[in-house]
């Protein structure tokens, strides 16, 4: 008998039975959420990325954010019986500050010099919704950044990866030479925790690894 994921709120959340006929609906447009479900040979039935406000709430913590989005995600997906929609949103966090995706290159240098030389907080909150039901579970990854040159930030702007980007950066981009250290998940830094989502997705009764409960 598989254990019951839990979520931030301490919640059990029960698992349904699988059902081989359920597709997936890949609630995200982000190519490499895709390219990690792809590591667990999943490929979605279709992509359906939902139009919300991701705006935080008065004082609202990063970890709390992450998880009110995710699950805001999951409940404007519109899904069949048969279908099962899977979401994530990812934030950076700098210690109660919230670093969404930046505005211009302007927001991107400022981002990149208050991580320069400390530790942050990257937060990815994955829900997947069945029928009424939605589960939700997040993942905390502390990245060390060194300290950055004037140079490094400006060779970086330039290369635009930070783009659409929470903090500014993608770790798996030209970014990953800031990265000096590494507490975490590498795919919850990356927008998907593959363990954490296999676990909430064989919790909804999609049919990972072979279909087997």
């Amino acid at each position: 008998m598989r254990p019951h994921p839990v979520n931030h709120l301490g919640e059990t959340m029960t698992a349904m039975q699988t059902n081989p006929d359920l597709k997936l609906i890949l609630g995200s447009g982000s190519p490499r959420r895709s390219e990690l479900l792809a590591q667990i040979g999943v490929t979605p039935f279709a992509v359906r990325p939902p139009d919300i406000d991701e705006d935080s709430i008065g004082a609202e913590l990063p970890r709390d954010y992450v998880n009110r989005i995710a699950r805001e995600k999951a409940a404007a997906v519109t899904i069949a019986d048969d279908e099962v929609a899977l979401c994530a949103d990812t934030t950076v966090a700098l210690g109660r500050r919230i670093m969404g995706k930046p505005a211009d290159a302007g927001q991107a240098a400022a981002f990149l010099y208050a991580l320069s030389g400390r530790r942050h907080k990257v937060i990815t909150a994955v829900s997947v919704k069945r029928g009424t039901r939605v589960w939700v579970r997040d993942v905390q990854t502390t990245v060390t950044f060194k300290r950055l040159s004037d140079a490094e930030v400006n060779w970086y702007l330039a290369t635009d990866d930070w783009r659409g980007k929470a903090g500014g950066y993608a770790i798996q981009g030209p970014a990953s030479v800031f990265c000096s250290q590494i507490n975490g998940s590498f795919h919850a830094v990356m927008g998907l925790p593959l363990p954490e989502t296999a676990a909430l997705l064989t919790s909804a009764g999609y049919p990972l690894f072979g279909g087997t409960s």
